[in-house]
């Protein structure tokens, strides 16, 4: 009799301890009932990647401080023009759309911004995939990635003009840039999106 009380109570202790490892830390009851998703599986919304801050006020997937989170280019900002990398690049979605970055914002899968474990938070970089030739300039606000033989994380919208969402990963080159050098890469790609928009 004591035995199979000792084995029943090691049983339902068994079940509690995985029952706390299988929640979420600061989870809660909405979030258990959301289902996981595998960032390869997400599609970009019809909103499309939005430049260097946060998704416009009529995406149904943005948060709404997310629009107070966009940090402006500033003639004092972070000038990384001497960093150069050559790396394999992945990128992060759906799964962490809305959580917080390591500079307190909040991820927005639609903004370009990237992950990276040195580079300095707000600082600029152009990625560049020598596949396609294809690049985008996105803004560090997170760190990361800590899967092993990745340089870079990066936000879904920017590996999509990057052409490496369906992949998951992909080759690419980092390349430093000044608040300048941001600002007029800023500026050339509305330029070009309200010409193809005509």
């Amino acid at each position: 009799m004591k035995t199979r009380l000792n084995r029943g109570l090691g049983t339902l202790f068994a079940f509690f301890v995985l029952a706390g490892c299988a929640t979420r830390p600061g989870g809660n009851d909405s979030s258990a009932n959301d289902t996981l998703q595998s960032t390869k599986n997400v599609h970009l919304s019809s909103f499309g990647p939005q430049s260097f801050g946060s998704a416009p006020a009529s995406s149904p997937s943005a948060p709404a401080s997310s629009l107070a989170d966009a940090q402006p280019l500033s003639e004092d900002g972070v000038d990384v023009s001497d960093f150069h990398q050559i790396g394999r690049a992945s990128w992060y979605g759906r799964f962490f759309h809305g959580h917080r970055t390591a500079n307190g914002e909040r991820y927005d899968m639609h903004a370009l911004t990237a992950a990276h474990r040195t580079l300095p938070l707000g600082s600029y970089v152009r990625v560049t995939n020598p596949a396609n030739s294809r690049s985008v300039i996105v803004r560090i606000n997170d760190r990361g990635p800590y899967a092993r033989g990745r340089v870079i994380d990066l936000s879904m919208a920017a590996a999509a003009l990057l052409d490496m969402r369906h992949t998951g990963t992909a080759r690419v080159k980092i390349e430093g840039l000044t608040q300048q050098e941001a600002r007029a890469a800023l500026n050339e790609t509305l330029a070009s999106n309200s010409d193809s928009g005509k």
